[in-house]
């Protein structure tokens, strides 16, 4: 990157660190379990609500439940299950068109994280009916108050049931972007580790991871404050504590309860403190392949911990220490790179890849420029790269030979 643009990355950076403690960040009300819903509505005199989820999500069963008991409190509730893993353009006017035509009031997100970013571009839409999906994408875009938004999440890794952000697909573009506003922070969450408990292994593996990449990429980065410090120890703590339990037993409830802990915490750093290239990168990767996030992310991050090296040894250290990834004893440099075994060892014991096999030259260059232009100026990470170096990561994730069996 040449310098003058690195000078006015870190300048851009460097004033949004310092209007973190003027920005109107917030945490949502936190509720017991689904049952609260109903009480919550009917205290605010809500008759008629939207829920989103997924088609897998409500076979489950998990929002049977919650629809009885909405039905049973007279509370009219239109479902939009069509939910898909990267939300698109397409799912967001579906359920605006539905939320309309019930005349709800509010929206109540049930299911993973792409149930609750669809939940909250909805909600976005419904705040600003002339502006498309299109053009919300980037900071602060939105700046509108969207109807009241309760988010249930069933898996343990986004944590977008506290965040400000939202991830949406243009499918006809190939192209994935975050879209980050105040006004997206859920209203209230539920965190119910009973919801969780089908989650299979492998979702449960890819989730977890990232959680953990949310949490190092903020402690790592160059925006951290007290809060989001401690909210990604307490993250990476449990995660590294609970994580292979949940995936080997499922129904460990301490374990899943520690793991939504977790990815709340790490929610609540990075909506702060940002994320990194790993996010930019894995982004790319949803918007041209369709690559699940949580998979993408726990491929990508041991990588970027690579090459920025040095950098970011300090931080990773301390963070691994307190974790209990390495001991008190070791260095900054021993620590560190005893975290990124940690998360390679811990990849390969849940079956996650260490490549991305659907990456093809021709599109690496196009990938990049998406990935540099999320993540240049905005997020603050240790060693900035500019196109040219981010492409070369790409080239690091492909299998070995893999254009010569193309």
């Amino acid at each position: 990157m040449n310098k003058a643009y690195a000078f006015f990355c870190r300048a851009y950076q460097t004033v949004f660190r310092a209007a973190l403690p003027i920005l109107p960040y917030r945490e949502p009300v936190q509720l017991d379990g689904l049952a609260s819903i109903v009480p919550l509505l009917t205290e605010k005199e809500i008759s008629s609500v939207l829920l989103v989820t997924d088609a897998s999500v409500r076979a489950l069963g998990l929002t049977g439940g919650l629809e009885d008991a909405l039905k049973a409190a007279s509370v009219a509730c239109a479902v939009y299950d069509k939910t898909v893993p990267n939300p698109t353009i397409a799912n967001i006017e579906e359920g605006r068109a539905l939320y309309l035509s019930a005349h709800a009031q509010a929206i109540i997100a049930v299911g993973g994280g792409s149930v609750m970013d669809c939940a909250k571009i909805i909600g976005a839409r419904i705040a600003k009916p002339r502006q498309p999906v299109q053009r919300m994408g980037g900071l602060l875009r939105i700046l509108r108050r969207t109807p009241l938004l309760i988010a249930a999440p069933t898996t343990a890794g986004t944590g977008s049931e506290t965040t400000l952000a939202a991830v949406i697909t243009d499918s006809a573009a190939h192209h994935k972007y975050p879209i980050n506003d105040f006004a997206l922070i859920p209203d209230y969450a539920v965190l119910d580790p009973e919801l969780t408990r089908g989650l299979p292994p492998t979702l449960t593996a890819t989730t977890g991871m990232d959680a953990l990449t949310h949490a190092i990429e903020a402690y790592i980065g160059r925006s951290t404050t007290k809060l989001t410090r401690a909210m990604s120890e307490e993250a990476a703590t449990r995660i590294v504590r609970s994580l292979y339990t949940a995936y080997e037993n499922g129904g460990d409830m301490q374990a899943r309860a520690d793991m939504l802990r977790a990815a709340y915490c790490a929610g609540v750093s990075f909506t702060r403190s940002y994320v990194g290239y790993v996010h930019g990168v894995a982004h790319s990767l949803g918007g041209q392949y369709g690559v699940p996030h949580g998979l993408a992310n726990a491929v990508i991050l041991p990588y970027f911990l690579d090459a920025y090296g040095a950098a970011c040894h300090q931080k990773l250290g301390r963070l691994a220490r307190i974790a209990h990834v390495a001991p008190e004893s070791a260095s900054d440099r021993e620590a560190a790179e005893a975290f990124i075994r940690w998360i390679r060892e811990m990849n390969a014991r849940m079956g996650i890849p260490e490549k991305i096999p659907q990456i093809r030259t021709a599109d690496i260059p196009e990938m990049a420029r998406h990935a540099a232009r999320e993540s240049n100026p905005l997020y603050p990470v240790p060693v900035l790269m500019d196109e040219r170096q981010l492409a070369q990561m790409y080239v690091q994730l492909m299998p070995v030979k893999k254009e010569e069996n193309a």
